[in-house]
């Protein structure tokens, strides 16, 4: 994978996202890599991957039985609220 700097990524903003079509690039800043530009497709297709792999996962981890939107839905809310510190 090609890295750029911030700064060369600020500056050659417009070069670096047609790069990105053809394969990802590790954007660096103070020498740590802090993000990945991809093309749109890609980050799709890898979404699409991930989201396979996890249900695979829940359907080989067993049987969970009877499942309650509602209890879901407020567990996530309760996750999301201390995650903003809420």
């Amino acid at each position: 994978m090609n890295s750029v700097t911030s700064t060369q990524a600020k500056q050659e903003f417009g070069s670096l996202i047609m790069r990105s079509q053809i394969k990802p690039i590790s954007v660096t800043k103070n020498g740590k890599p802090v993000v990945v530009i991809m093309s749109e497709t890609e980050y799709q297709a890898m979404k699409l991957q991930n989201l396979r792999a996890a249900l695979i996962e829940g359907e080989q981890s067993g049987d969970a039985g009877l499942l309650d939107m509602d209890a879901i839905k407020n567990e996530a809310r309760k996750i999301a609220l201390n995650a903003t510190g809420l």
